[in-house]
């Protein structure tokens, strides 16, 4: 018998306007002073005056922190971490993407900590967290990351990413209000980016060595409610019901790769989000149907079903025509949301493909997740396929 730990955390407030539980919710913890952290688009488009203006108005005392940037860098998180340590906070929100609300409950963990941000970093750090840190409330604006969900942090170092990862991590309170993820502060081609993100934890979540059924079903309804709004909510961003669909589905899939993991997508995407600057749901985007074209045969009859997932008629094939199909499906809704097929198309040169894999094989921690072991060869072959834009699986 298979004993699994599921957690399915913090307290969440979902749906169209929830964005009005923040004060209550606020009020639970009697903070003298607060810290947001967000980003700067937001404070510029007066998007983060929805969450600081009520708090200002009950007699909060609030700092806006909006100095920070998409692939946060180490040298980034140590800024704010001693900035948060100056300031002496009761409280911390997030508002924004993934990189704002890594950020932000990375600062609210180790504020109260000695050491530098990269002596915790899971690859190479030497120190464990080993206090809760400050109260954090986590309000997504787009729907991608699931980080109001999850128990890490994600720094880009010189070639590739490592994570400061923990349950401290993990939000007080998620609020996740679709209305905040109108076209107004996310455009298309973040909407695509953040959304295939989702779309892929969900899909590698499903198909994890460490899936369950409850995984399952997060998974399996989070692929439905991506793959069947994405593309609205791209095309028109105001779209009410779209946006609502994609915000549940990216929350639910927070919840299944929180609990089952990712792996081979992700663990290439790092690199290539290091190396090269591109975003993570761009470097997910892009390497999601030849990871999933390679690893088919370890998990056809889970492939069949995230075809059927995706909107695919799946019952006059079998597993093994399915789950081809499913591999197409991925390409093309990767083509038809606007994002490059290919590395050539994201301006990658063929003679980084051999550094790209040297990083890839570091993230066994990812790696150990696959249904298909990955080695060294495998990973260089992905990579490859990815450049030439050509689905390949192991040879035997």
């Amino acid at each position: 018998m298979t004993v699994s730990k599921l957690v399915f955390t913090p307290l969440s407030y979902t749906g169209w306007g929830s964005l009005q539980q923040l004060l209550p919710e606020v009020k639970k913890y009697h903070p003298a002073h607060i810290l947001i952290v967000t980003d700067p688009v937001l404070k510029d488009i007066g998007l983060v005056d929805k969450v600081s203006s009520p708090l200002i108005k009950n007699g909060y005392e609030v700092d806006v922190y909006a100095d920070t940037a998409p692939e946060p860098p180490l040298a980034l998180g140590e800024k704010l971490v001693s900035y948060a340590k100056s300031r002496k906070f009761d409280l911390v929100i997030g508002v924004g993407g993934g990189s704002a609300l890594d950020l932000a409950k990375l600062t609210a963990v180790l504020a109260v900590h000695d050491g530098a941000v990269e002596e915790y970093l899971n690859l190479t750090g030497t120190k464990q967290i080993s206090k809760k840190g400050l109260p954090k409330i986590l309000i997504p604006t787009t729907s991608g990351t699931g980080s109001e969900v999850t128990n890490i942090s994600v720094l880009s170092l010189e070639s590739t990413k490592d994570v400061v990862t923990h349950d401290y991590l993990l939000a007080d309170a998620a609020i996740v209000d679709p209305e905040l993820t109108l076209r107004l502060s996310v455009p298309p081609k973040v909407t695509a980016a953040t959304g295939v993100d989702a779309l892929t934890h969900a899909i590698e979540a499903y198909v994890s060595v460490n899936a369950n059924p409850a995984t399952d079903a997060l998974a399996l309804k989070a692929i439905r409610m991506i793959s069947s709004s994405l593309r609205t909510a791209v095309e028109n961003g105001k779209d009410k019901e779209a946006r609502t669909q994609m915000s549940y589905g990216s929350y639910l899939a927070g919840l299944a790769f929180f609990n089952a993991g990712v792996a081979g997508v992700h663990a290439l995407a790092y690199p290539l989000g290091g190396q090269f600057h591109i975003s993570h749901g761009e470097s997910n985007a892009v390497l999601l149907p030849y990871v999933m074209g390679y690893i088919r045969s370890s998990c056809v009859e889970k492939m069949r079903d995230i075809f059927a997932a995706l909107g695919g008629n799946a019952s006059s094939l079998s597993e093994e025509e399915a789950s081809y199909q499913c591999v197409k499906q991925l390409q093309s809704l990767v083509k038809d949301v606007g994002i490059p097929q290919t590395l050539r198309g994201f301006d990658i040169p063929e003679s980084a493909l051999q550094k790209l894999t040297e990083d890839g094989v570091q993230q066994k921690r990812i790696l150990a997740r696959s249904p298909l072991p990955l080695y060294e060869k495998d990973i260089r072959a992905i990579y490859q396929s990815a450049y030439d834009g050509a689905i390949v699986e192991p040879v035997h």
